[in-house]
């Protein structure tokens, strides 16, 4: 299925057990099937919603084999293998390449400021290790720490054959409008820009809310109208005031999937009144469905 990514993709969770301690392979086969039934086109494993960054080297590349062997065939699969150093990620962005990855993403990485140059150097070794991979950047200074430069961009355009394009997480639109390029493919973060994103020539969506209510977004996708955008975005800013990802885990549970809210620490699972509050969040988009 290897190919450009197009239309809804589901930011996953990444299921965990044991406090948050270990993977939780039992639940990784139901939320697929959960989100293929839901209508999306496609998964971002170990993202933001993932917990990527939160996981070993190992544990990311066994969670990834997992998400690949389970979707492949049925949905598009794109890892996102940004991580601190650029020898860590080009190892994490071969890894998925060798185990047939449909896409490959990769965030700046935080914590230091880097300069054109090295920025750069990072994204290009990477989008080598995983060439001929549709290589994509993952933009959002919220987590990196930094927004990247779009000259950046451009000239990666001339140096990575296999780089395709970028998931912006940045939002407001003022500040999502600079990236979208002409020539590389955007996918929207934000949900509560999806219809005016892709007004604008973005292809698709890469959206949290999708991994707990695929159905919604990918209905938003397919028919981005003003009135269901507007009640998206609503709702993604509800989830988003609790702890996250948690609380996706929680709808997802209270949607029937074996999942427990565990997380990695230190994110933190939800109390009981924040469990009360995710449950009538959930009454209430039932309501308004």
């Amino acid at each position: 299925m290897i190919g450009p990514l197009r239309g809804t993709i589901a930011a996953a969770v990444t299921p965990l057990r044991d406090g948050g301690g270990s993977l939780d392979p039992d639940a990784i086969g139901p939320l697929v099937d959960f989100l293929v039934a839901g209508g999306v086109d496609g998964i971002l494993a170990l993202g933001t919603t993932g917990e990527g960054i939160m996981l070993s080297p190992d544990e990311r590349r066994t969670a990834a084999e997992w998400f690949l062997g389970v979707a492949r065939g049925r949905l598009q699969v794109a890892v996102h293998c940004g991580a601190q150093t650029t020898a860590e990620t080009a190892a994490l962005c071969a890894h998925a390449a060798e185990h047939e990855a449909d896409a490959v993403a990769v965030i700046a990485p935080p914590y230091y400021p880097f300069d054109d140059a090295g920025l750069l150097a990072h994204f290009r070794e990477a989008a080598t290790a995983c060439d001929p991979v549709p290589f994509y950047v993952y933009v959002f200074s919220a987590r990196s720490g930094y927004p990247i430069p779009t000259e950046v961009l451009v000239r990666l355009s001339e140096a990575a054959p296999n780089f395709a394009g970028l998931k912006v997480s940045e939002a407001p639109f003022d500040r999502f409008e600079p990236y979208l390029l002409g020539d590389l493919d955007v996918l929207v973060g934000p949900e509560a820009l999806i219809v005016e994103g892709l007004g604008r020539g973005a292809v698709g969506a890469v959206s949290a809310l999708a991994t707990s209510l695929p159905e919604l977004v990918s209905q938003l996708v397919a028919q981005p109208q003003a009135s269901l955008g507007a009640r998206v975005g609503e709702f993604r800013a509800a989830v988003q005031r609790l702890p996250m990802p948690a609380a996706l885990k929680e709808i997802l549970r209270l949607r029937g999937l074996p999942m427990t809210g565990d997380v990695r620490a230190p994110l933190r699972p939800l109390t009981d009144a924040e469990q009360r509050e995710v449950a009538a969040l959930l009454e209430r988009i039932g309501s308004t469905a």
